[in-house]
């Protein structure tokens, strides 16, 4: 099998950035599996007693990924496209106000939040790698490293993807750990990090 068929598979021996963002761009993909090609009622979809929906999760991961990479690393606003959105930074707006947006606008925001993440973490890996302080603080005045951003973001994954598993096996059965060999998403511009 070679990488062209699993461009999410992280390095086998690598770096520790290597790793780091193999395993997150690992999780991305295989989240972004679990949440490809479902329209509105699926991404709407809920099961058992849980109100955790994928169109939920796609809104809040993109809500994630902004905010680790402007507002805890540099210490700015999250900007557009949350400004137009009326993001209030409330733990259940991206939750609640997903079920009123279409599917193509949630791919869009999801897709297009992991590319600015990747982009801010290419600059500030360039200037000044892992351990850097980022503007996150503890109330003693300890900052976060980029590290422990990163670890966060994988940690936010890992819980996630679990979530959107359980989801969509209800919906139509999809499961699995990764996406098949040769997977490409059918809904939104999801890229791979080595597209």
């Amino acid at each position: 099998m070679s990488t062209d068929d699993t461009p999410w598979e992280p390095p086998l021996a690598g770096t520790e950035v290597g790793h780091l963002l193999g395993a997150l761009d690992r999780l991305r993909a295989t989240f972004r599996w679990k949440a490809d090609g479902l329209d509105t009622a699926a991404l709407n979809a809920t099961i058992a007693a849980s109100a955790l929906t994928i169109g939920g999760l796609l809104k809040h991961l993109a809500a994630v990924e902004d905010f680790s990479m402007t507002r805890k690393l540099r210490g700015e606003d999250m900007g557009e496209p949350w400004a137009s959105f009326g993001y209030d930074g409330s733990n259940d707006w991206e939750f609640m106000s997903a079920a009123q947006d279409s599917p193509e606008e949630l791919y869009a925001l999801y897709d297009g939040a992991v590319e600015r993440t990747r982009s801010r973490m290419r600059d500030a890996l360039a200037n000044g790698g892992l351990d850097q302080p980022a503007h996150a603080a503890s109330d003693e005045g300890e900052h976060a490293s980029l590290r422990r951003l990163i670890f966060d973001l994988v940690e936010e994954y890992g819980r996630h993807t679990g979530h959107a598993d359980l989801i969509r096996e209800a919906i139509d059965g999809r499961v699995g750990e990764d996406p098949p060999p040769g997977w490409r998403p059918v809904s939104g511009q999801f890229a791979f990090a080595h597209d």
